[in-house]
């Protein structure tokens, strides 16, 4: 089946460039992973670029009945982690950019993200509400230790005493402790990280810069153990290729002091189907096809339901056993599955320019 054009990028190059990462040495976060061998060579240096972005606005709402926030704010687009199965791919092509190799290598920041976002906070009738972060692009990607715009970000929730719950798979996240701390005694902070598999080879050709397995599961730790809220998201299951993986995740995480966890199925929205198909081609040549089996029956034959609620709820035989699957597990860890509830009551609008905002 020929390549579509909209996944050119990775698609086009991915067959060589997968083949280069598979089962490399690969630098997670700034630090060289000593628990996996380089077989092929160290992985391939990537030219990224970065253009700065200095948009009017960064807090953007969404009305989406299955999504449990309403607004977020992204302080980068594209994301370096390079995540095959990545469902913000495609939002890429609004650039005129491929969600393949432009998605992770041609990069955008938002260096007045946090002056931004503070002023929207000052703004006579904001109402407060949990504000997401890491729901398009991660907000620990490796740049974030150049840009630092996360941790300002932060500090804005933090002065303002504004609720915020993130999501990464980045041990980046600890370099923030300080402050998630002081957030979480406020009742203003949760954090969840996402937790693949516990296997670094295949981490390194399924997230091959993102943080490894272990690395993430220590950040959890070192997290929960500081009295910040921590949530474990076994995310995405792939069958045959990472399933096998979800009762010892639900057993590291509830021995790393995680209030709840949960799993999310292999989504393939537009373009990202392809590029994932590709990568399979690549790397489990021997499953490929089972693997989309399962994706199909699960999906009412299709790679992908985007329906709403539905898009989170596949169907069928095989997400009923991952459903039991994944409910023993939690009872035989013991993990206690509680809802991270975050405080909007004390939220106090910041003095933009040392005016207070007039009531």
């Amino acid at each position: 089946m020929p390549t579509p054009p909209g996944s050119r990028g990775r698609g086009a190059q991915s067959g060589a460039l997968s083949r280069r990462f598979n089962l490399a040495a690969r630098e997670a976060d700034g630090d060289w992973l000593d628990d996996a061998e380089a077989v092929d060579g160290p992985a391939p240096k990537l030219r990224t670029t970065v253009t700065e972005e200095h948009p009017r606005a960064v807090l953007t709402f969404n009305k989406s009945p299955d999504i449990p926030f309403d607004r977020s704010v992204n302080a980068y687009r594209g994301c370096e982690h390079g995540c095959i199965y990545c469902f913000a791919r495609p939002t890429h092509t609004y650039h005129d950019l491929s969600p393949g190799l432009d998605f992770e290598t041609k990069l955008f920041a938002k260096p007045d993200a946090a002056k931004i976002l503070r002023r929207t906070f000052a703004k006579p009738g904001y109402a407060p509400e949990i504000m997401a972060m890491g729901t398009n692009t991660d907000p620990y990607q490796p740049i974030e230790g150049r840009y630092g715009i996360t941790r300002e970000i932060l500090e804005v929730c933090l002065e303002a005493k504004h609720p915020v719950a993130i999501t990464t798979k980045s041990a980046r996240v600890l370099r923030d402790l300080d402050l998630l701390a002081e957030l979480a005694k406020q009742q203003l902070v949760a954090v969840s990280i996402s937790v693949t598999s516990l296997d670094p080879r295949l981490s390194g050709i399924l997230e091959p810069r993102a943080s490894s397995p272990a690395r993430r599961i220590d950040a959890l730790t070192r997290l929960a153990a500081a009295g910040v809220p921590t949530h474990c998201m076994i995310s995405p299951i792939i069958p045959a290729i990472t399933d096998h993986h979800m009762e010892a995740i639900v057993d590291e995480a509830a021995k790393a002091g995680v209030r709840a966890a949960n799993w999310i199925m292999l989504r393939l929205p537009h373009e990202v189907a392809p590029l994932f198909r590709e990568w399979l081609d690549t790397h489990f040549p021997d499953r490929a096809g089972k693997v989309m089996a399962f994706v199909q029956e699960m999906r009412g034959g299709r790679d992908n339901d985007p329906g709403f609620h539905s898009r989170f709820r596949p169907t069928g035989a095989w997400a009923d056993l991952f459903r039991q699957r994944f409910a023993l597990a939690v009872k035989r860890s013991g993990l206690p599955q509680q809802r991270l509830e975050l405080d909007c009551s004390a939220f106090t609008p910041p003095p933009v320019n040392g005016q207070l905002r007039l009531l």
